[in-house]
């Protein structure tokens, strides 16, 4: 199931990633001659106008190949003017760029979505109070509802949660329901020490409670959910950018890099969550796929966008052997990637998923 679900969820990233491609190409009057889901030998294919649309045997991938597309290649008289080479530079890189765009706004639409249909929110509610913990020796008592801290309104766990996080050695003053009657409490949390999504030490406020797992849906009406989708993609683009940047500054170590295996994993558990956790995890790869495309690595839109800047440098396009090269070099870095991911995929797999 959790390969199937990771086929469809690929496929329709990948569909979006070449669709931005396809539809500026087209609109910008650039013709385009297949449009393919996959490499590799064509499973299944269509002529439809000028463009062969295609379903290829290597899902891993795909591509919008155009009119012109090779700078030396040799366009017919009658396509002339529908050349890619032919077209001016911003025209090009508003073509390459739009891949990746297409991406982000894929995740945003998909999230604001989400916001609308309504998303189950984690109430503040106590389940257990540990024995000794700053919440007990506070007078929390399981069951009690945390209305607001230092009267700021709660309305979730992880708001409750990040006030407690950042109070660490403060005195904190609660607002609490306990069976219809209103407390007003006073809790210091405890300073720990744990490590963030990055596997950094930070110092962060503990009181030693448990959620009761009380959940409600909330939804939001149209404008807020725009924000909200807004807000997600937003902080899904600067975590992602920040994972990498950890990552080669060995902050993160290399071994977290996940490929396909992974995302099957992961894609499994998603299902078993629910729609909601599943369309999540699709944004988030979303995300992922549309800001790796943007690394300036030939092959990837983000080296072709590289080679249109030394382009609008120098005034005139690099060499066929140039890029040829640097083509090479591009492809060497992306197998070594992948066979780093699918190597950590397996020693996951051996080691029990640690």
């Amino acid at each position: 199931m959790g390969i199937l679900v990771s086929l469809i969820l690929l496929g329709v990233l990948i569909f979006v990633h070449e669709l931005g491609h396809f539809v500026v190409a087209k609109a910008c009057g650039v013709g385009v001659m297949r449009f393919s889901i996959g490499f590799g030998p064509r499973l299944w294919a269509i002529h439809k106008g000028e463009t062969e649309y295609a379903l290829s045997l290597v899902p891993l991938g795909g591509y919008v190949k155009m009119v012109g597309e090779d700078p030396d290649e040799e366009v017919p008289e009658d396509k002339k003017g529908w050349s890619f080479y032919e077209k001016p530079l911003p025209v090009r890189v508003a073509v390459v760029g739009a891949g990746p765009l297409f991406n982000l706004l894929f995740a945003f639409v998909v999230m604001t979505g989400l916001y609308l249909w309504g998303v189950p929110v984690l109430e503040p509610v106590l389940g257990k109070v540990m024995p000794g913990s700053p919440a007990q020796v506070a007078g929390l008592l399981p069951g009690d509802r945390i209305l607001s801290i230092q009267g700021h309104g709660v309305s979730s766990w992880e708001a409750m949660a990040k006030w407690i996080r950042q109070g660490s050695g403060k005195r904190l003053k609660l607002l609490v329901d306990r069976e219809g009657k209103r407390l007003e409490l006073t809790i210091v949390p405890t300073p720990r020490k744990v490590k963030d999504i990055f596997g950094e030490t930070k110092v962060v406020g503990r009181i030693g409670v448990v959620a009761a797992g009380v959940y409600r849906i909330e939804r939001s009406d149209p404008l807020r959910a725009v924000v909200r989708g807004w807000e997600y993609t937003c902080r899904m683009v600067y975590l992602t950018l920040l994972g990498i940047i950890k990552i080669l500054q060995r902050v993160v170590p290399a071994r977290s890099v996940g490929g396909p295996i992974l995302i099957v994993q992961i894609a499994s558990q998603q299902v078993k969550a629910g729609l909601v956790s599943l369309c999540t995890f699709m944004a988030f790869i979303s995300i992922n796929l549309g800001i790796i495309n943007l690394f300036p690595i030939p092959i990837l839109d983000g080296g072709h966008l590289l080679f249109f800047g030394v382009e609008a440098i120098r005034r005139r396009p690099l060499s066929g052997r140039a890029k040829e090269l640097a083509q090479q070099v591009g492809l060497a870095i992306i197998i070594a990637i992948m066979a780093l991911a699918f190597y950590n995929d397996i020693m996951r797999i051996l080691g029990g998923g640690k």
